[in-house]
């Protein structure tokens, strides 16, 4: 049965959403509304404009019998900032401060209002690269890597330290971690990651480094290639930094544990120059 207009533009709207980065014909939604390409691309245009100027993302319309149209989710830079800045002063209490320096995260990255936020400001750098594949080491990195894909609307895939039966045959490799000196082991599936893929990197936090750069090196064993790296958090007081090339969300920039207590500010994300709307 034939909807109204009204209705078309919301259902129209919630699938766009749902589906980030994937081409969907005109063909497809004329059939699914009773309606003529012609209002389906009317429909398109409001909804265009609309993403536009609330900073939802780009409506992507692609001409030619094999084109369609195509949601892609970006953020506006002020926005950006503004969630940055939200998740600094979430972070900026001594109450995160756990033995040994370490920062207590896992509040955060449990919450799927911040989840889809910090999703979303990491996906908005790679709008316009090819990515095939998220890739992020167990365990605190797996919901930043699966919110990231799914804006992506691609893959993502786990590295472990321990291999489990479940995995199947696995690739192994050997790296030194940036913040113990030692050296550590990671494997990831064979089946995980087709060769010649294009890989983004996110982790939870960046110390050393060495965890870095051991998925660097998993990545190029499966003849792949990293096309950038970003983090949620950052120690910024850490000299012995073996990682450059990276993006991050937040910067700690200092510790002190006799005072117990912690200095957070905005990470590199926007020093980079990344480009958003």
């Amino acid at each position: 049965m034939k909807i109204k207009r009204s209705e078309r533009l919301v259902d129209m709207t919630r699938y766009l959403l749902e589906r980030p980065h994937r081409l969907i014909s005109l063909t497809y939604f004329a059939k699914r509304y009773e309606s003529a390409k012609s209002s389906i691309s009317e429909d398109l245009s409001i909804i265009k404009k609309t993403f536009e100027d609330r900073g939802t993302g780009i409506v992507e319309t692609l001409p030619g019998a094999a084109g369609g149209v195509k949601y892609i989710p970006t953020i506006k830079k002020e926005n950006a900032r503004e969630i940055i800045e939200e998740m600094c002063e979430i972070m900026n209490s001594k109450d995160r401060l756990l033995p040994g320096g370490y920062v207590y995260l896992s509040d955060m990255l449990g919450n799927p209002e911040l989840l889809q936020k910090i999703g979303r400001v990491i996906a908005a750098q790679y709008v316009d690269k090819k990515v095939d594949a998220v890739m992020t080491v167990a365990t605190k990195g797996v919901p930043i890597a699966q919110a990231v894909a799914t804006y992506l609307n691609v893959p993502f895939v786990i590295v472990r330290r321990d291999s489990k039966i479940t995995e199947g045959s696995t690739v192994s490799i050997n790296y030194v971690s940036g913040s113990s000196d030692r050296v550590e082991k990671m494997e990831l599936s064979k089946r995980s990651l087709a060769r010649g893929s294009k890989v983004l990197i996110v982790d939870d936090f960046l110390k050393g480094g060495g965890t870095i750069n051991g998925m660097r090196s998993m990545i190029a064993e499966f003849e792949s290639e990293t096309v950038g790296v970003t983090v949620f958090a950052e120690a910024g007081y850490n000299s012995k930094r073996e990682v450059f090339d990276y993006t991050s969300l937040i910067r700690v920039n200092n510790i002190d544990l006799k005072d117990h207590s912690i200095s957070v500010g905005l990470g590199n994300y926007f020093d980079e120059g990344t480009e958003l709307a």
